[in-house]
């Protein structure tokens, strides 16, 4: 199997609502199986520690999981037109992944939920992208052949699947925005599968 990382920050499930929808994409492509991965939280006053195992959800994220993986989806929330803190400062950390390569050539998508329409999802995913590029992925995107892209009155960008929470931080996605995120796994999986067998 073609281990698949969908590794994310959540903090009202918007986040977590878009890599389980992705993961669902991964997992309908034969060979392919996804891996659910979070980072833990930081703090910004003081040393603040986080239990070894999350109370609930996906498990942090190791770096045996960024070399085990065959491909890698990668998902923040919006804060001011950038990533969360936390996944920040997770990349800031893999400086010895990145001397080994251990990332270069494999295919990478980005994804992002924000409180309003024009919260900076774009410049979120942009964001994203760039230690990506660093690391040597190979970075994809929503294709407009799909026809939700065209048909999205919510969330969704040619940059990656994106959720709109509004104001209440609803987690529910639009109807639009599972499809975007499924199609979103099944192009990361087949690509990463297409890419390990070339």
């Amino acid at each position: 199997m073609h281990k698949i990382l969908v590794l994310y920050y959540s903090q009202k499930g918007s986040v977590e609502a878009l890599a389980t929808a992705i993961a669902h994409g991964i997992d309908s492509t034969p060979g392919a199986e996804a891996v659910l991965r979070t980072v833990p939280r930081v703090s910004s006053v003081c040393e603040a520690t986080e239990p070894e195992v999350p109370p609930s959800g996906a498990p942090y994220v190791t770096v045996a999981d960024l070399a085990e993986c065959a491909g890698m989806a990668l998902g923040s929330p919006v804060r001011f037109g950038n990533m969360a803190a936390p996944m920040k400062y997770f990349w800031d950390s893999t400086i010895a992944t990145w001397l080994s390569g251990e990332l270069t050539g494999k295919p990478a998508v980005v994804f992002t939920s924000s409180g309003s329409m024009h919260g900076g999802n774009e410049t979120t995913l942009l964001s994203m992208m760039l230690p990506l590029f660093h690391h040597g992925m190979l970075l994809m995107g929503l294709p407009y052949s799909l026809p939700a892209l065209s048909e999205t009155a919510s969330g969704g960008t040619p940059y990656g699947p994106s959720h709109i929470a509004g104001s209440s931080g609803n987690p529910a996605l639009s109807k639009e925005e599972i499809v975007l995120a499924r199609a979103m796994g099944k192009r990361l999986a087949e690509t990463a599968i297409k890419l390990q067998s070339s």
